[in-house]
Formats: structure tokens, sequence, C-alpha cells
């Protein structure tokens, strides 16, 4: 055996006879409305250096999942452990929209503080309320400058102290923002962007001829340009993260520290973000743990938001039974990957702004996904931000038929009650299945699991099986 292989059944064995994983720092470093749209997930155009060297020190996973593609709603589940119609937080904490977890509910920070950790947040928050979600120090930073935020957690990862940390770092990038990018004649949201970089950042522009447009998109000029403006507010965070870990190494912490990469939802167009279709609930997932550490690992191991805070607990030895956790710790699919145990995932999403109610639950194996639109009657709700995207304004404007990426605007707007994929042979969702007989047998088996998932999680949409 080499030396190679002997360090690696080392770290290996060490960790899995126990080795004190309460002393390891970790780092949650999670963005905004990402899609994995990064070189380490196979994209050639977009610049992610930063994010592709952590994934060939880590795990990638290829298939991971967030539980709602709403922002609030995901970062509850994020912080809790639980599906977001078992904790409360069923759609936005800012504003007239008021939603809250509810009281009794523990989240991820309190946990760790029970077993020691000093603990930190910086960039969004957008859960509520406070209290709920308790952190030792908020540090400032511009959430739309990343390189500025991994600044700010200088003082806090140097500071001396015998208990481990808990970095929560959260960007606003890429979410769509309130301006217009004027330099194209497209006029795309600016993602963020501006003319000039701000200062510590590099400004990283794209070519819209040269982005690749996911099939659940249309492949249109204005959607390149959109695109174009994204690719660069993601790079802004691969920046960030590059000082981030720049700061752990000075501070000689770096291989005492687990980092994960993930982002609340999926990208902010039109059939991603609020949908629970591919595009909305796939999300990039890195962790790069320092005792099971191999050379460009890649997981095909279906997990999710859910598992997060069990995953976290798990490294920081508070990982109990007894606790209200939908979710486990995705170690063991580092470890020892087992297909067969990591085949499934489900989705839950019930509100994204108060004027958008528009349940829909969803099971989805390594075969076959089925969502349930259990508002079915109703025309398909927008977020505002969504709306107005040029993207989809340039379709919608064209008419009911026009094709926005594989579906009709009339489609995309109408939802049946039901929609079963086989995402193995139609990866795009566009051929829904639920109403074809050799598919009836597949179709109750699904309903009947997610029957008994939203029995485990205590879903009060399960009533809707009823009436209605």
């Amino acid at each position: 055996m080499n030396l190679t292989n002997l360090a690696f059944v080392v770290c290996f064995f060490w960790g899995a006879i126990g080795y004190s994983e309460d002393s390891l720092n970790v780092v949650l470093f999670v963005t905004d409305d990402q899609s994995p749209d990064t070189g380490c997930y196979g994209n050639k155009v977009i610049q992610t250096p930063n994010l592709d060297q952590l994934a060939t020190e880590g795990t990638r996973f290829d298939r991971a999942f967030c539980t709602t593609a709403s922002c609030s709603a995901s970062r509850s589940v994020i912080l809790t452990g639980q599906f977001n119609h078992t904790n409360g937080q069923y759609g936005h904490a800012h504003s007239y929209h008021h939603f809250k977890t509810k009281k009794e509910v523990r989240s991820l920070s309190t946990y760790l503080s029970k077993v020691g950790y000093r603990t930190a947040r910086v960039g969004k928050f957008h859960v509520a309320p406070e209290e709920l979600y308790p952190f030792d120090r908020v540090l400032k930073g511009n959430s739309r400058h990343p390189v500025e935020m991994a600044n700010q957690c200088q003082a806090f990862i140097r500071e001396k102290s015998e208990k481990p940390f808990f970095l929560y770092f959260c960007t606003s990038d890429p979410h769509r923002s309130g301006e217009t990018y004027q330099d194209d004649p497209n006029l795309p949201n600016a993602f963020g962007n501006r003319t000039q970089p701000r200062s510590g950042l590099k400004k990283i522009s794209y070519d819209p001829a040269e982005v690749l447009v996911p099939g659940f998109l249309p492949d249109t000029p204005v959607c390149r340009s959109e695109l174009a403006q994204y690719y660069e507010s993601c790079s802004r965070i691969d920046q960030g993260l590059g000082v981030l870990i720049n700061e752990l190494k000075r501070a000689g912490v770096y291989d005492q520290t687990v980092i994960i990469f993930t982002s609340d939802h999926g990208m902010a167009f039109p059939g991603g973000k609020t949908t629970v279709y591919e595009g909305g609930l796939r999300v990039p997932y890195v962790i790069r743990h320092p005792l099971l550490r191999s050379r460009n690992g890649v997981s095909q191991a279906m997990i999710s938001h859910v598992d997060i805070v069990p995953t976290i607990l798990d490294i920081a030895g508070g990982l109990e039974k007894k606790l209200p956790l939908h979710g486990r710790s995705i170690l063991p699919a580092i470890r020892t990957p087992d297909p067969q145990k990591w085949n499934r995932v489900f989705a839950s999403h019930t509100f994204h702004e108060i004027t958008m109610y528009y349940p829909m639950r969803v099971v989805r194996n390594s075969k076959y996904k089925l969502i349930w639109n259990i508002a079915h009657g109703l025309p398909y709700p927008f977020a505002s931000d969504l709306w107005a995207a040029p993207t989809w304004q340039d379709v919608y404007n064209k008419g009911p038929n026009t094709l926005y990426g594989k579906r009709s605007v009339n489609d995309y707007i109408h939802r049946p009650e039901f929609e079963l994929f086989d995402i193995e042979s139609d990866p795009d969702e566009s051929v829904n299945l639920a109403n074809e007989a050799k598919y009836k047998t597949v179709l109750n088996q699904l309903k009947d699991e997610m029957k008994r998932f939203q029995s485990r999680t205590k879903d009060p949409w399960k009533l809707k099986w009823n009436y209605e």
C-alpha cells in the first residue's frame, strides 16, 4: 500500500471509530437562487475556480435537492431539519408576508450551542422569529459583496477559544436585483451586477452567445442576456468563497473545518425558483470534510436540505435519535455510499409570497417523479420578480401557445392535478405520464408513498386527499 492510500485509510478509519469530530469547525455557505451552474458540475463556460478546487478536495453530490424553491421556507428547512409544512415557515418572513416558524421549533444554532459551539452568521437571514434562530454573533457585511463578507469573518475565525465554531455564511447573490443592466440592449435584470466592480471584486463578464441554456428555459437572446448576468453574479460568489478559504488557511484552521457549499434553491427564472420542477429543486452541494477527504469525490446519493441539520450535528457529536428531525446525516453516503439507501427525496411547497398560494408535494426516486398540484384549479402564481423577468415577458407577450422551454405558456400557467415524469428518459419533465394506463401502478405506488410521507411529517395538507 502506498503512502497516499494509507493516509486515506487512516483518515477513514479515524472518523469511522468516532474520532472526536466535535472539535471540527463547520462553515455552511448558502447562496441565493443558484442552480448547479459551476465548473465542477460540468459547466465549461462559467468561472468558479474556488468551488471547483473545493470539490477536488471533497465530495460533490450530483443529486442534491432543496425541499422547496422559496427563500424563507427553504432556509427554515436548512436551519431546522424539518419540512416547512411542519415547522410553520410556509413562506416569506419579511414585510406583509409575515410567515413565522412555530415557537416550539428548535434550530441548528441552538443545538450547536448546547454541544459547545460558538456560532456566527453573516449575510442574508430571512427567517423569523429571530429568537428561534439565535447566533452568538451577527457579523456585518454587504450580502452582495461576498469578499467583504469573508473579510468580516476574520476576527471570528481567529478568535482564541477552546470551542469550535459554526459559521453560517449567506450571500444575496445570484438573486435577481431591482436594477436593469443598461449596457445590454436586451435590458436584462442586473442580478446585483454593476458596470463598475465593487472594491475588492473582479468583474467577470460573459458573452450571452456562450452561456449554456438549460432545457426548461427558452433559447432566446433575452434569456441569454439574463443568463450572462446570472453567471457574473455566481462568479462574484466564488471570489468570496476563495477569500474565506484563504482566511481559514491563514488562521491555521482549514484542516479542522468542514465546509458545506449549497444554495437555498434553483435559479431565479420561471421554471426554476418557486416550482418543484428540476430547475427549482436541484442545487449544488459540495462538502469538504477534512477526515473524509478523497480526490474528486462524487456521490450519486439522493440528498436534500432536510439532511443538513443532522449532518452537521453528526459532525459536532450532537446527533440524537430523539431530536425531531426529518432527515439524516449524509456522512454515511460519503464513507460507504449505497445507492439503494439513498434513492428518494421529497419536496413540499405551499407559499412564496403571501399572494402565491399553490401547495405542491413531491416524491422523487431515481427513475420517477410525482408532483401533486393540490390547488391545480388555480392558475400558477408568479413571484413578482419572476413575472417581471424579461425572459418570461419576452415569451409571454407572444401568446399562450408559445413555447417556454419544453412547455407552452398556457401549460406552464395551467397545471393538472398530478404530473408524473420518467426522469431517466425525460429529464426536462416534458411528458406527463399520469393519465397513461401503463403507468397506473407506478402512479398509485408513488401516491401511497407520498401519503406516508405526509403522515410521517404531520403535513396538514394531507387532508386534501379526502376533499376538494
